[in-house]
């Protein structure tokens, strides 16, 4: 059957049928049988119209000729309506001058016709065949006044009025429901032109459940500008973050390469400087791109024990001038996940090295590995300072650093981890950090390679 907003539609298809119908039947049906109506029982009407009419017939069949006059009279005084008896001819028997109404609802009472109605502009007119014996057959026209208002005379003499009434009752009726209908799309065709022009703090007007499609739709739309408000916020946020970490490494090569013009005798140092710089500028760019890179298909098994092991050899190999280790542990044979290609080799070496940097001289960073079900607990936990519990959350942002001060070759650009977190969530795992007391410990789940 659809939501409500069929139901909407086909009740107003259906409303409108029916309002178009009925008015089109009521008047007509109304119309065509006031004469009918103007005889049923009203107060301060006259006699019963039921009896009054067969009585009123039986009574100029009956009542001697001499009579009549006086019993028309009486009638016309009494309850206010005209009778008018015509012979075969057209002739009112009482000598009176026949109007042109009588004379054409009369002449309407013909061979197996015995009754006849016609509405004028002042009353009704209703016709009867009835037979004397001294006279032969004749015709009685009852012309009963009009005791309606002005309008409804009006529309009861004209039909063209009320075909009238009934399109503009129908329009009227139309017009309020497309207007109910179509209200909340033309608002969302209002709103998309603001969004569609910069304004991307444009909301629409809903309730915040329930409702119907259109409810629905709107509040679609307000997710939609919310989640493309908060992507154009990160996008500028994105260029004003790599603007400021590429103009310090381009800022020193314009200072090394003007040194080493100026002192040609020391050339050989400040071009080893400029070749520093631009390994610098080189990594900070790939880590852009792989913090920006899209989705790649898993379609590469790696084995974690293996990878881990190895990954903590070459960080402890790096840390060994500051006496820095990297200790693995694991009690599994192997532990097999679907990745794509070396991106999770890259996200946990990031991992590691981000460990690495923060422990202090003469310390260990402990990686270990386990199985929680079918899912696979990478915990890597060093011993440094930790982080404040509100920017635990915010250290997998890009550019993100605690200490903003720190030298960019102690720290880093602070794209390890918001790299690493892209990756983990590409692989169906999640990536935490959490204080210990004693340094930091990051948590990386990934699904086993049976389950993902």
């Amino acid at each position: 059957m659809g939501g409500k907003l069929f139901l909407k539609v086909f009740l107003a298809f259906w409303l409108v049928s029916c309002a178009v119908l009925g008015s089109w039947m009521l008047t007509s049906e109304y119309f065509a049988s006031r004469p009918v109506q103007a005889l049923e029982d009203r107060p301060g009407a006259g006699p019963r119209p039921h009896r009054f009419i067969p009585h009123m017939i039986y009574n100029l069949q009956t009542t001697p000729r001499e009579s009549l006059a006086a019993t028309v009279k009486a009638t016309r005084e009494r309850d206010g309506i005209d009778i008018f008896l015509l012979d075969e001819r057209g002739a009112d028997l009482l000598g009176r001058e026949v109007p042109k109404d009588v004379a054409y609802v009369a002449d309407r009472v013909q061979g197996a016709r015995r009754r006849a109605y016609f509405s004028a502009p002042h009353g009704h007119l209703i016709a009867h065949d009835l037979y004397r014996g001294d006279m032969g057959p004749l015709r009685a026209v009852f012309y009963l006044p009009q005791r309606d208002g002005r309008i409804l005379n009006t529309l009861g003499g004209n039909p063209l009025l009320r075909i009238g009434l009934a399109v503009l009752v129908s329009g009227l009726v139309c017009f309020g429901l497309s207007r109910l209908i179509t209200r909340r799309l033309k608002a969302l065709q209002l709103a998309s032109r603001r969004l569609a022009n910069g304004e991307l703090d444009t909301r629409l007007q809903v309730r915040e459940r329930g409702g119907d499609e259109t409810d629905e739709l709107a509040r679609d739309f307000n997710s939609m500008a919310q989640q493309l408000q908060e992507r154009m916020q990160q996008q500028k946020r994105l260029l004003g973050d790599v603007s400021h970490e590429l103009r310090s490494p381009l800022a020193r090569l314009r200072v090394a390469l003007a040194l080493a013009q100026k002192d040609p005798h020391k050339r050989d140092t400040h071009l080893a400087r400029i070749e520093l710089e631009a390994q610098r500028l080189e990594q900070l760019i790939g880590q852009l791109l792989s913090s920006q890179a899209e989705a790649a298909s898993l379609d590469t098994q790696r084995d974690l024990v293996p990878l881990l092991r190895q990954l903590s050899e070459d960080a402890s190999f790096e840390g060994r001038e500051l006496d820095k280790r990297v200790l693995f542990s694991t009690s599994l044979a192997s532990a097999c996940v679907l990745s794509s290609g070396d991106l999770l080799e890259k996200s946990l070496g990031n991992v590691l090295r981000n460990a690495l940097t923060h422990t202090p001289p003469a310390s260990s960073v402990l990686v270990s590995l386990t199985q929680q079900a079918n899912r696979y607990l990478v915990t890597v936990e060093d011993a440094g300072p930790g982080i404040p519990e509100a920017e635990l959350e915010k250290v997998f942002d890009a550019f993100y650093r605690v200490d903003t001060a720190r030298a960019r070759a102690g720290g880093g650009y602070g794209l390890g981890l918001a790299i690493a977190r892209r990756a983990i969530a590409q692989h169906g795992g999640d990536i935490v950090a959490e204080n210990t007391g004693t340094g930091l410990r990051v948590s990386i789940t990934l699904p086993c390679m049976d389950s993902a």
